[in-house]
């Protein structure tokens, strides 16, 4: 198994534990915070990025895997954006901030790896 292989095999695994983490987070934010609006828009991004990784896996050429591992970077973007918006808001305390916001950082690190040498 190659690098990237390997990379790809991590990303998938990481990207579908943080998507049950961040339904987790919903349910809580959604029931004891009665935080709808934004928790709803870290729910949609949050699982995304897994579910773009899956649909590479399958892609049709290069050009299509690149394309939706583009778009699940721009989904983890996006998730950084919400969690730290609801911790801003004190939605969230610090330490579940740190803890999600570690997760994310992996996951943007791994996709910007994975995007870029798919690209060269």
């Amino acid at each position: 198994m190659d690098t990237e292989s390997k990379k790809d095999n991590v990303i998938k695994e990481k990207s579908f534990s943080f998507a049950i983490e961040i339904v987790e987070l919903f349910k809580y934010l959604s029931e004891t915070k009665k935080e709808f609006v934004m928790s709803r828009q870290l729910l949609k991004s949050g699982t995304s990025i897994g579910a773009n990784v899956r649909e590479a896996e399958f892609a049709q050429s290069k050009l299509d895997f690149i394309n939706k591992m583009s778009i699940s970077l721009k989904e983890a973007n996006e998730t950084d954006y919400w969690l730290e918006l609801l911790f801003k808001t004190n939605f969230i305390d610090e330490m579940t901030f740190k803890e999600y916001k570690i997760k994310s950082s992996e996951i943007l690190k791994l996709l910007v790896s994975i995007v870029k040498s798919s690209k060269g």
